[in-house]
């Protein structure tokens, strides 16, 4: 296994495993590291059941041997499957992105534990919105998306539509230690340096958040970023910062990601969630 560390990109053959691919390479070469394409198979269950009962010793061997066999067949229908995967992605990368270097990575289980076996190479996520098991549903998020997004250390990028290079981002910033923690990792980052950027916050209308919001700007223009900083008096968050969106034309969002409990998400729901759920924007969860 590579020790380089990389963007990597969590593919499934669904509908946003191109726009998966083209985001990870431009953060990738946004960062100059390498892509990981990972495909998880899921271990799918034994066909094989405890067959005791009536039928004799005999019979029962043959129906084991005969579902063994099945078994394996399954099992080398799904290896081919990721091969051809993972080759196909990396030949998408190849085509539309030059100098990137590419790591495959193909594993068997579930796709949080395969995640964190990178852990130490990773530096940031990609994943697309909505995954082969929502394709044909009207939820637009992933099912995995709040699970990695709150066990990863590092951004996790979501992304749906057609790959656009972004010119411009908006954070969501509502002076929280999230929020900040967000501004703080960011102002580390060449990722958006260069492109020209918002930092929104809606309400919070007390002075320690208007400073909150003055410190943050500050911070990222210490550090070289083009931002202003914006407050917008709308009661709701996120219709707030989606007309801001809509109005200056944001190609990417900022959000820190679930500064709430899972507890306090069941109770109150989730910004995060909703801002996700609401643009076909890429959208970058920082914690």
């Amino acid at each position: 296994m590579t020790t380089q560390p990389h963007v990597l990109a969590c593919i499934d053959g669904s509908a946003v495993t191109e726009s998966v691919c083209d985001y990870a390479a431009w953060y990738a070469k946004r960062l100059d590291i390498s892509v990981g394409l990972l495909h998880v198979s899921e271990v799918a269950a034994s066909s094989r059941r405890d067959l005791s009962g009536a039928i004799g010793m005999n019979s029962r061997q043959y129906l084991l041997d005969e579902l063994s066999q099945l078994d394996e067949q399954r099992a080398k229908v799904v290896n081919s499957y990721s091969t051809a995967l993972v080759q196909d992605a990396k030949s998408h990368i190849q085509s539309h992105f030059d100098a990137v270097d590419i790591h495959i990575y193909q594993r068997r289980g579930k796709l949080l534990p395969a995640i964190e076996h990178f852990k130490e190479h990773n530096c940031a996520i990609v994943m697309g919105r909505r995954g082969e098991d929502h394709k044909y549903s009207r939820i637009n998020i992933g099912s995995q998306i709040e699970t990695v997004a709150r066990a990863s250390s590092v951004p996790v990028l979501i992304c749906s539509e057609k790959f656009k290079e972004p010119h411009s981002y908006m954070i969501a910033f509502d002076a929280s230690k999230t929020a900040n923690n967000a501004i703080a990792m960011l102002s580390k980052s060449n990722l958006l340096k260069g492109l020209q950027g918002h930092i929104v916050m809606v309400g919070n209308d007390n002075a320690a958040a208007k400073k909150s919001l003055v410190d943050a700007r500050a911070q990222m223009v210490a550090a070289g970023f083009m931002v202003e900083a914006h407050h917008l008096q709308q009661i709701d968050a996120l219709n707030g910062l989606l007309a801001f969106k809509m109005e200056h034309q944001i190609d990417i969002i900022v959000v820190g990601a679930y500064g709430r409990s899972k507890l306090q998400h069941l109770f109150l729901g989730s910004t995060t969630t909703e801002i996700i759920a609401s643009t076909l924007s890429p959208v970058i969860l920082v914690r």
